[in-house]
């Protein structure tokens, strides 16, 4: 063991030293006894705070040590600042005994340490090196994680389950190519993060990336926004509009919620996809167009063919590449980095209270059936953050307190209860994924019509069916 000066710290560093373990006493009386015993570690040994966070500028540290005597408020809030504003470290807490039941030192080492041991430590040095060891091993583990997590989170797009690989492998694919491509998916999957990660990997990066939900505007606006218009097309029209196609021309066209395109306007667009060429509303000069489009829909679009509400001739066009996303609770592991990744977004260089996610909370996050996807799941992180009272989010804080059968601790249910549940679940899934189609519903569940309504009667959910 060796016990050396700050400055001596970053020359040793390219040579093969032990590992570093910082140690901030604040004892009056500097006794060697703690650090004596630790011989397999090089001891970063500082008196104060101001110490501290010098030691950390000039080394890289994983584990730290810290030797309590008393805890005033001057000493708790100097402490609770400096672990806030240094890099993540596992810290470990030396005290004495009788010191735990100080008011204030237990909630300390609850919301702060790693670890802690109560002096004298004769008997307990090589638990406390094992301590320190595995610590150590965590550090290096979320170096690696962390390494691993810029890949992931670029464009937001994070994950690691296989679903979600595919998908990534499916864009880099699709991306080199300069063709139509269709993304279908449950709603709030991330279908437009898809389509801007496209863009961004094309040719066309450079230029704009235009979306337009197809949706969310009323029929006799839709073709105004797609095409444009001239001065005077309607009443109105004061002067000349570019609509989103023009708009983007030279990158990518983003079409959301392309199943709520009216039929009329599908006549127009097809045209577009087939000459390259529109025209705008009240105009007759025709305009050359070169834009990629990508489409998504949480519709089933061949059902809407078959029932006559989408025209198959605009289907093939558009479904040149398509890309299937997969819902929240298809991708296994995904849940607990997409929580993490939206926390740290929202709480970043915000002074927050809470610091990440109790054990609950994160089981709870696992059971739930996130009908609402992602959008759902960062809605629920965001209200947390804000309103939760604690240093961990809990599962009630995410309003998931009673998903699952661990969360309240209530009763097991029956055989005959889970089956009812799962039943519901399942009409709900069906009927969702068939856009309240009670005929494409029924054939995903393998059932007729008249099957369903009953289990829908017996559930009562009719009022699912016109959501």
């Amino acid at each position: 063991m060796t016990t050396e000066p700050i400055t001596q710290c970053r020359a040793r560093e390219p040579q093969q030293t032990p590992r570093k373990v910082l140690y901030l006493d604040w004892l009056s009386s500097r006794e060697e006894g703690v650090t004596d015993l630790l011989d397999d570690w090089q001891v970063i040994r500082v008196g104060s705070v101001q110490e501290a966070r010098a030691a950390m500028q000039d080394c890289v540290f994983r584990v730290a040590l810290v030797r309590f005597d008393k805890l005033d408020r001057e000493r708790k809030v100097a402490f609770e600042q400096l672990v806030e504003a240094s890099p993540p470290l596992y810290w470990i807490a030396l005290l004495d005994a009788d010191s735990i039941e100080q008011d204030g030192f237990s909630q300390l080492i609850y919301d702060y340490f790693f670890d802690y041991y109560t002096l004298p430590l004769t008997d307990k040095m090589h638990f406390l090196s094992a301590t320190l060891g595995h610590a150590y091993g965590l550090g290096d583990l979320c170096d690696a994680e962390h390494e691993q997590r810029r890949y992931r989170e670029e464009c937001q797009m994070v994950g690691a389950s296989p679903a979600i690989r595919l998908v990534f492998s499916q864009i880099r694919k699709v991306a080199g190519v300069d063709a139509t491509v269709l993304i279908t998916g449950s709603s709030g999957t991330g279908k437009e993060l898809i389509a801007r990660a496209i863009h961004q990997r094309s040719r066309r990066h450079k230029g704009p990336f235009v979306a337009l939900n197809c949706g969310a505007l009323p029929e006799n606006l839709v073709q105004a926004e797609l095409f444009g218009h001239e001065k005077g097309a309607f009443t109105g029209a004061h002067c000349r509009k570019t609509g989103r196609i023009e708009a983007a021309m030279g990158g990518t066209l983003f079409l959301d919620e392309i199943g709520d395109l009216p039929l009329p306007l599908q006549v127009n667009l097809l045209r577009f996809l087939q000459e390259e060429t529109i025209e705008r509303l009240g105009g007759h000069e025709t305009l050359y167009i070169d834009a990629r489009v990508i489409a998504a829909t949480h519709r089933d679009l061949e059902q809407e063919i078959k029932e006559g509400a989408f025209r198959e001739d605009l289907y093939y066009r558009l479904n040149v590449l398509s890309i299937e996303v997969p819902d929240l609770k298809e991708r296994d592991g995904d849940i607990e980095l997409l929580a993490n990744f939206f926390f740290r977004k929202f709480t970043e260089g915000q002074n927050h209270k809470v610091r990440g996610f109790s054990r609950k909370a994160t089981a709870a996050m696992n059971r739930h059936d996130w009908p609402g996807n992602v959008r759902e799941l960062i809605n629920r992180v965001r209200k947390a953050i804000v309103m939760s009272d604690n240093r961990l989010i809990t599962a009630a804080d995410l309003g998931l307190e009673h998903t699952g059968d661990g969360e309240s601790g209530g009763p097991v249910p029956t055989l005959e209860q889970a089956r009812h549940q799962a039943e519901r679940q399942a009409i709900r899934r069906s009927l969702k994924k068939a856009g309240h189609n009670m005929t494409s519903a029924a054939r995903l569940l393998g059932v007729s019509r008249v099957t369903l309504y009953r289990l829908m009667e017996k559930h009562q959910l009719h009022e699912a069916a016109k959501d």
